[in-house]
């Protein structure tokens, strides 16, 4: 077999045609193989000689792609330095772009013996662990653009890929759970005329399913447990692990664009698959676990601020170049569109404070690239000081929380929700404006995978988490949560007509608010998981989507007691707010008439239920539950693509989130006639060919709980 030098550069295996070449990071190694597996068990184990920059590298003529290989790193093994060597551990590349098989969980993989922590293991893991794929990088793209939607036109899909697609009636049984199943027609045409515009997949990574939940008969479902940062999940691929999980994925982003969906990472930078001192060894940590991982004051430990046993280390050359390259390698050779950073708090901690400054950040804002696409932060993390919602740079678009838990106040009946609902209604310009970012810079949600489904938002107070296997003590106790009477499942038709109502409040509520929305899979059927807000390791019918027989409509056995007119209504909603410029603003509210529209009505005024303007005291009032927002069509600020001004459509949001039905006058200067198009009050939610008309100084009576929309044409 012949071995030539190679290139320290790119990191990884790089196949060209005719051979590979092989480049790892180690500078804890005192030397490295790489370790070429067989399918009857065996490896051939070449040295790499060459190092630049502690680079170790070779090539290695007629490696073809499919080819599995992994390291063996020689060097210390003295925790008490934070070394944690062993030649014993195959070791995954940490630039593998496939990864093959699963690890068999057992003392082989880990560095150490069960029985006595502080003494070294040298089990062969071989056997028992995954295995990096030589790939052949080549694909024929044809003419696939990136959609390049513009954030005011976007509308947000978070799903599972196995969750999303397990249960479709119109799929063939051999794609359910795959990347294949995103490409079929029939889950592209359920995004494109749900108005969808990007979907947000949860991580595809490759992941590891954690010990300790096998152990119990679990598994990590959500997956992040990331190991392998350029390689799509292997368990998602229905074409087989050698590569052919590359294709299949490329596959499925070429088929959303073609449908002008746009496709969104969940990507988790912030830990490894490898826990704290007592995890595995699986690539990493036998790699260069100092250069790596932030380590405690005594480096046998890890620092942990993600909850997981340990944190990467965010001001390590080498980890920024990992991270930014896998960024990279994702938007240039698989096309993707955009990231949402997982517990992004973490990426910012260059120490142990929160930066937001912090070099992760700057390489991000130059780096040509990656700052082009879509960035979202998770802004938060389970670290001091790690809720930091607001306090991102301003190249990034956030998940808002406190978007979140505000509209779950106000419709639940929460006292003194009203002052901060119309700002997070608004765009959240307390939290974005300060650093020049804009509405578009807050990232909508009411559900997502972490919590209640939207069903169970409405049917439970309590977690019902005992199937997770810990006693109910994991996931949140706070969900902001109420189930309208009664807890969980019932027949009664009172409680479920008002979850109905509870649901569709909340999807207009989110559709209608400025920033950017995103929606929750299978929230569009009143998805359940009967109360587990914590489904993180339920790979089962718990979690995945229920669709009905046809693949469209509702799932009836949902506790809320939806029916499909549900679907209906978050389809209409969503179409309403695209067709409607002024429900996805690009700039903040003034508060009062804008230069140069012609019109002297203010863009945006808010009003008591009885037609006044709201006062301070309106506002501080604790019952305060209701009031009406009039939207100025005649008074957006900003221009169109080519500087013309843009002219809308007025609106009326009448919100009554009190538990009594209330009269409300429609306001007697800002329009003379109006027309219902939105009433969360009847079970379509919105009337076929639209509501009445009413006119200035009409009462309308709205029931307990609901909202009117009224639309005034330009």
């Amino acid at each position: 077999m012949q071995v030539w030098p190679g290139e320290a550069y790119p990191l990884g295996a790089t196949y060209d045609g005719a051979g590979t070449n092989f480049a790892v990071f180690t500078e804890a190694a005192d030397r490295a193989e790489l370790c070429l597996l067989h399918d009857d068990g065996s490896e051939t184990a070449v040295e790499l000689r060459e190092s630049d920059g502690f680079v170790r590298h070779a090539y290695m003529p007629g490696v073809m792609p499919g080819q599995r290989y992994g390291f063996r790193v020689h060097g210390p093994y003295d925790p008490g330095r934070g070394l944690r060597c062993n030649s014993a551990k195959l070791l995954l590349d940490p630039y593998a772009k496939a990864i093959a098989g699963s690890v068999r969980w057992g003392e082989e993989v880990y560095g150490y013996h069960f029985g006595a922590p502080e003494r070294r293991n040298d089990l062969d893991s071989a056997p028992h662990t995954m295995t990096s794929v030589v790939i052949n990088p080549y694909f024929d793209w044809g003419d696939d653009r990136p959609p390049r939607i513009e954030y005011h036109h976007t509308v947000i899909y978070e799903a599972h890929v196995k969750g999303l697609t397990m249960r479709h009636p119109g799929l063939p049984e051999e794609l359910r759970g795959t990347y294949a199943a995103l490409a079929h027609p029939a889950i592209l045409d359920h995004l494109t005329e749900l108005g969808v515009t990007a979907l947000e997949l949860m991580p595809v990574h490759q992941f590891v399913n954690d010990h300790r939940l096998a152990d119990m008969g679990l598994s990590n479902y959500w997956g992040y447990n990331t190991i392998g940062f350029f390689a799509p999940h292997n368990a998602y691929a229905s074409w087989g692990d050698r590569g052919q999980q590359v294709l299949e994925f490329k596959s499925a982003v070429r088929a959303l664009h073609e449908a002008g969906i746009e496709v969104i990472l969940d990507v988790v930078y912030n830990h490894t698959a490898e826990g704290n001192h007592l995890g595995p060894t699986l690539s990493f940590k036998g790699l260069d676990n100092p250069s790596y991982y932030r380590l405690a004051d005594d480096p046998r430990y890890y620092t942990d601020t993600t909850g997981t046993g340990n944190s990467l280390l965010m001001r390590s050359p080498h980890v920024l170049q990992l991270i930014m390259d896998s960024l990279r390698y994702w938007v240039t050779e698989m096309h993707v569109d955009g990231f949402r950073f997982d517990l992004a708090a973490t990426l910012a901690r260059q120490f142990h404070e929160v930066d937001r400054l912090s070099s992760f950040f700057d390489l991000v804002q130059q780096d040509p690239v990656v700052s082009q696409v879509k960035l979202i932060a998770e802004p938060w993390d389970v670290g001091e000081g790690g809720y930091q919602v607001g306090n991102f740079p301003p190249l990034w678009t956030e998940w808002n929380g406190k978007y979140r838990d505000t509209v779950r106040d106000l419709w639940r009946g929460e006292p003194r929700a009203l002052a901060e609902f119309a700002s997070r209604l608004t765009g959240s310009s307390d939290l974005y404006q300060d650093d020049g970012r804009r509405p578009l810079a807050s990232i909508n949600f009411v559900t997502c995978h972490d919590g209640f489904t939207l069903g169970d938002l409405v049917s439970y107070d309590q977690k019902r988490n005992k199937a997770n296997g810990e006693d109910n003590r994991d996931g949140e106790s706070h969900n902001r949560s109420w189930n309208c009477g009664t807890e969980g499942e019932t027949d009664d038709a009172d409680v479920l007509r008002l979850r109905a109502r509870q649901m569709r409040n909340f999807v207009a509520t989110l559709m209608l608010s400025q920033g950017v929305p995103m929606i929750s899979h299978g929230d569009e059927f009143a998805r359940t998981q009967r109360g587990n807000n914590n489904a993180y390791c339920q790979d089962n019918e718990l979690s995945w989507v229920h669709w009905p027989e046809d693949g469209a409509g509702n799932d009836s056995s949902s506790s809320s007691g939806s029916s499909s007119d549900l679907l209906e209504f978050v389809r209409a909603m969503v179409w309403l707010r695209r067709d409607h410029p002024v429900f996805r603003r690009r700039r903040f509210f003034h508060g009062r008439p804008v230069e140069g529209t012609h019109d002297e009505l203010s863009d945006i005024v808010w009003f008591t239920p009885e037609g006044a303007e709201m006062t301070q005291r309106d506002w501080d009032s604790a019952q305060a539950s209701a009031l009406t927002v009039f939207l100025n069509g005649n008074a957006i600020s900003e221009p169109g693509p080519r500087g013309e001004r843009i002219a809308d459509d007025s609106f009326l949001l009448m919100f009554n989130a009190s538990p009594g039905a209330l009269d409300f006058l429609v306001p007697v200067d800002h329009g003379r006639q109006w027309q219902v198009v939105v009433d969360t009050a009847r079970p379509e939610g919105v009337a076929p060919g639209g509501g009445p008309k009413v006119a200035a100084g009409d009462r309308l009576t709205l029931p307990d709980r609901s909202m009117t929309v009224l639309r005034r044409p330009a």
